[in-house]
């Protein structure tokens, strides 16, 4: 699932060499410190485009910690879990539901709690509620939460992450509600304050930058900081600084047809790996509908 459902995906493949990990004792997260250069975590990726349909990482959350498989997603910006707590529509996933306590809860006076709804007003003041709408209709509702995620580093290290997530009690996928899911939740990696790569920035863990590999066979690699960065055989594209919504993007487009523009302006592009799919808007798929049926009708 992703926000940026209007929008084409793009994807980049990349094979790295990754060394082995020997974790060590797990350390707290210090907020407000300086990233280290040297502070990456690495994970695996599992799935594939075809058949599977999505990518996904194992987070340990909680403590003490426990394996979730989450939906790697660049196109929106809050993670979430499935939630053992009353609901119309609970997921089925592949673990136990992540059970919320009473202190984990987020006020709703905290700022990653008003990053989400600038203008809301709890109903709650002790909790901040949300409720996200995809736009390929899928939903979730539910509550913030602040939990440990246990993350390896690539310098040997293991810190303990306090981070904020979305426990959801209410999910609606596909036409039928709830279903048997791959996975526990969503990874979300946009650009807002509440993304977890932005977390990890600002509590001096990593620095803020996402990779996202990809494996011929399916599978790969995901990792956030920068020590890994490869530095040969590839191609670089500035994303744009400001866009619609805390997409990744390389900034307007222009679409051609048979080496002539189609007129369609602005056309923004985004990266988003919650889609296995590269497609159009309508504006754009009609302009291009049609350039093909006059192209056709002139044989």
């Amino acid at each position: 699932m992703a926000a940026a459902r209007w929008s084409p995906a793009a994807f980049l493949a990349l094979l790295l060499l990754l060394l082995p990990f020997a974790p060590s004792p797990a350390r707290a997260a210090t907020p407000g410190k300086s990233p280290s250069s040297s502070s990456t975590a690495v994970f695996q990726l599992q799935g594939a485009v075809y058949p599977i349909g999505h990518y996904h990482v194992t987070m340990n959350i909680g403590d003490p910690a426990k394996p979730y498989f989450l939906d790697v997603d660049t196109g929106s910006d809050l993670s979430w879990l499935q939630c053992d707590a009353p609901c119309q529509s609970c997921n089925k996933v592949p673990h136990p539901w992540y059970k919320p306590t009473k202190n984990k809860i987020v006020p709703c006076a905290a700022s990653l709690c008003t990053s989400l709804s600038p203008n809301k007003k709890c109903a709650v003041p002790q909790q901040c509620d949300y409720q996200i709408k995809y736009t390929d209709k899928a939903t979730s509702l539910g509550v913030l939460i602040a939990d440990n995620f246990t993350l390896s580093l690539r310098n040997s290290s293991t810190v303990r992450a306090n981070l904020t997530f979305g426990c959801g009690y209410d999910q609606q996928v596909g036409k039928n509600g709830a279903v048997q899911a791959a996975t526990d939740g969503l990874l979300a990696l946009g650009k807002g304050s509440v993304s977890l790569l932005s977390q990890l920035k600002q509590q001096g863990i990593t620095k803020n930058v996402l990779g996202h590999c990809f494996s011929t066979n399916g599978g790969g690699f995901l990792f956030f900081g920068d020590d890994i960065v490869p530095t040969s055989r590839v191609t670089w594209v500035p994303m744009a600084r400001t866009t619609y919504g805390n997409y990744y993007s390389p900034g307007s487009g222009t679409l051609y047809f048979d080496r002539r523009s189609l007129g369609v302006k602005p056309m923004e592009v985004v990266f988003d790996s919650g889609s296995t799919y590269t497609y159009f808007a309508a504006q754009p798929y009609q302009a291009t509908v049609s350039a093909v049926d006059f192209k056709h009708s002139s044989f």
